[in-house]
C-alpha cells in the first residue's frame, strides 16, 4: 500500500512539480491548501506566489484536479492574523524588522500541515521549498538544497526534529532551472515561465506604509539624527525604515547615508555611513539549538543574518556566561530545544547590516543546527 502525503499546494510552480515527483514516485496525494488572509493581489497569476490568495487557491485545485488528486482549503486566517499579522505589525511598532515567512512556517504551515495529515490519514506532508533532510548523531536536520541560490533553509530554521522526521522536500536535491524544465515537459508551459515574486504575501502592492497605519500603527514625524545626537532633518516615522535602508529617506546630505539605528521611544532614526553597520558582535533572544552536544564540542557555526546573506564563520557564547564558550559552559540537555538567556554570537569577520527582528540561523557542515531572533 502507497504512503499518504499531505502536500502544500499553492498553485505556484514549486508546489506542481513536488506533486508530480511525488506521484511519479508512488505516493498517494491528499491536496491542501491555506486560506489565511482577505487581500487580493492583482498581479496573482502573473507571478509565482508561494501564498494564500482566492486566485492562488483557485489555482491549486485547479493543478489537483489536472493531476488527479483531492484538495482541500484550510481556513486559518484567524490563526494566521494572530501569530504572524500580528507579530509583524507588533515588532515594526517597536522599530525592529520581522521576518513573517519564518513564523508562518513553523505556526502556520507545519503547524496546521501537521494537525490535518493525521485528520486526513497521511503518513507525511510534503512542500515545495528548496531544502533537503539529513540524519546526523541520532538528529534529523534541514540541510542546505542542491541549488544555493534558491536554499530556503533559513526560512524553515524554527521546524521541530518532529516536523522535520514527517515532511518530505522533493525538490531538495533539483535547481531551479531543473523544476521549470519538468514543468514544461508535463505540460504546464505557462507555469513554466511565471516570475518570482520576493513580496510578502499580505501586504497589498508591497505598500507598507499604509497596511501598518490600517493596523494602528500610525507614528508621527521624528528626527533624523547623526551619531553623535545632531538632528539633521525630519522622517516620516521610525516605523518606516529599516536597518541598512538608504533609498526614500528623503533627505540629501551631500553624500550616501544608511539608517544605523531605529529608536522607537524617542521616534529617532540615526543616519551614518556604510561602514557604521558593521559589525563583530550580535546578541539573539529564543534560541534554539538541535543537539547541545554537538555545539558543546565545537561553538564555531556558520551563521546567515538573512536569506541572501552567506554565511559566515561565528561563535555561539551563552549569555549567561560570555567570556567562557559553550564548551565549557552548562547547558540544557540535548532535548531541551531553548536557551532562555539567549546567546551572543562574534562573527570571525565585521559583517554587514545586522538587524533586529531579523532571524540569525546556524549551520554545521550544511545542517541548519537551530537560530534565534536578533536583538
Amino acid at each position: 500500500m502507497s504512503k499518504r502525503v499531505l502536500i502544500g499546494m499553492s498553485g505556484g510552480i514549486d508546489s506542481t512539480v513536488a506533486a508530480i515527483l511525488l506521484l511519479e514516485q508512488g505516493y498517494e496525494l491528499v491536496g491542501a491548501t491555506f486560506r489565511t488572509f482577505d487581500s487580493i493581489k492583482d498581479s496573482c497569476l502573473a507571478k509565482e506566489k508561494g501564498c494564500c490568495s482566492v486566485e492562488s487557491i483557485m489555482e491549486a485545485q485547479r493543478m489537483a484536479a489536472t493531476l488527479g488528486f483531492e484538495h482541500h482549503i484550510l481556513d486559518f486566517r484567524d490563526t494566521f492574523r494572530e501569530h504572524v499579522i500580528g507579530n509583524f505589525v507588533s515588532e515594526y511598532a517597536r522599530g525592529r524588522t520581522p521576518n513573517p515567512c519564518v513564523l508562518c512556517n513553523s505556526h502556520i504551515k507545519w503547524g496546521k500541515l501537521m494537525q490535518a495529515a493525521e485528520q486526513y490519514g497521511c503518513d507525511y506532508i510534503a512542500t515545495g521549498h528548496y531544502a533537503q533532510i539529513a540524519e546526523h548523531r541520532g538528529h534529523m536536520y534541514l540541510k542546505n538544497a542542491v541549488d544555493t541560490h534558491k536554499d530556503q533553509t533559513y526560512f524553515l530554521w524554527m521546524l521541530t526534529e518532529e516536523n522535520i522526521r514527517h515532511t518530505i522536500f522533493p525538490l531538495g536535491g533539483l535547481t531551479k532551472t531543473e523544476v521549470r524544465q519538468i514543468a514544461f515537459d508535463h505540460g504546464f508551459e505557462t507555469l513554466s515561465k511565471k516570475a518570482e515574486s520576493q513580496d510578502i504575501c499580505f501586504i497589498p502592492n508591497n505598500d507598507y506604509r499604509s497596511f501598518l497605519a490600517q493596523h494602528g500603527v500610525s507614528v508621527p514625524q521624528g528626527e533624523y539624527v547623526d551619531a553623535q545626537g545632531k538632528i539633521l532633518g525630519m522622517h516620516q516615522g521610525y516605523c518606516h525604515y529599516t536597518i541598512g535602508q538608504r533609498k526614500g529617506l528623503g533627505i540629501a546630505l551631500g553624500a550616501p547615508k544608511f539608517v544605523t539605528k531605529i529608536d522607537a521611544e524617542n521616534n529617532r532614526v540615526t543616519l551614518g555611513d556604510r561602514d557604521d553597520l558593521l559589525t563583530t558582535q550580535a546578541t539573539i533572544a529564543d534560541v534554539r539549538i538541535r543537539d547541545w552536544d554537538w555545539l558543546k564540542e565545537s561553538p564555531q557555526v556558520q551563521a546567515r543574518i538573512r536569506y541572501k546573506s552567506p554565511a559566515v564563520p561565528a561563535r555561539l557564547l551563552p549569555i549567561a556566561n560570555t567570556q567562557s564558550p559553550i564548551a565549557n559552559t552548562q547547558l540544557p540537555i540535548s532535548n531541551t530545544p531553548t536557551l532562555s538567556e539567549g546567546a551572543s554570537i562574534t562573527f570571525a569577520s565585521p559583517i554587514w547590516g545586522v538587524t533586529p527582528g531579523q532571524s540569525l540561523v546556524m549551520y554545521k557542515d550544511g545542517l541548519v543546527i537551530g537560530g534565534g531572533i536578533i536583538q
